[in-house]
């Protein structure tokens, strides 16, 4: 029924649909049209116009001044979009060989094909997947998304072991940065020592000891960690 749903709306209005739900979770307020026009850099103006569409398509209640905000329905649909664009992510890394740094564009194409049964047939063909290659959680065929909880490496204390979960960064450079490293999802990790003055950790992955700056743990969402 959703997926059906989806074809209601033009490769535009999805992009606008899911930077709005992505937008949503940093706030507890409406989403500004500015922080639209940001995500998808383009003019506020544009950003106004399309809102007024979504809104009248009933997917989104937009007040000027007041922000944007997804209406219930506008909330599946778009969990639907980021389902179809996490499960090419993970069909491409499994199945054609890209790092994890390279899914992310070709899947922002691949996300707007509207066939209801390919989406299942690739879900099928991967096992049913709960997570992208990045971590991330992958919605269901109702639009119904599973948080887990996590932590920033950053948080975690000396002594303490954890599994790395997810990449709060997921641009190309960082990703690259944590290939040159060998640092992977799934990796165990053990924090070894903090330097207090820059709070920068010495790590073991996988047998191996490693520093890292403050600024790469605070983009390593982990496992809540147990002392060892």
């Amino acid at each position: 029924m959703l997926y059906n749903q989806c074809d209601m709306f033009t490769s535009s209005e999805e992009n606008y649909l899911k930077a709005i739900y992505h937008l949503s979770s940093l706030t507890e307020k409406g989403v500004s049209t500015n922080a639209i026009a940001k995500k998808l850099d383009t003019k506020a103006s544009s950003v106004t116009d399309m809102v007024k569409k979504l809104a009248d398509k009933n997917v989104l209640i937009y007040q000027k001044y007041q922000g944007v905000n997804l209406t219930i329905e506008g909330k599946k649909i778009a969990a639907v979009i980021i389902r179809k664009h996490r499960l090419w992510e993970v069909f491409l890394v499994e199945k054609l060989n890209f790092n994890w740094d390279e899914v992310h564009d070709v899947a922002e194409q691949l996300e707007h094909i509207k066939s209801p049964k390919l989406i299942d047939e690739i879900d099928a063909l991967l096992g049913f997947p709960t997570v992208d290659p990045h971590g991330d959680p992958i919605p269901n065929k109702e639009g119904d998304i599973t948080i887990r909880k996590k932590v920033k490496l950053s948080a975690l204390k000396e002594n303490e072991e954890t599994v790395l979960l997810a990449v709060k960064d997921s641009s190309d450079n960082f990703l690259r940065y944590l290939n040159k490293k060998k640092i992977a999802i799934g990796n165990t990790i053990k924090v070894i020592n903090i330097e207090p003055f820059d709070n920068s950790v010495l790590v073991q992955i996988n047998d191996i000891e490693l520093l890292i700056t403050n600024e790469v743990a605070e983009n390593l969402l982990v496992k809540e960690s147990h002392t060892i």
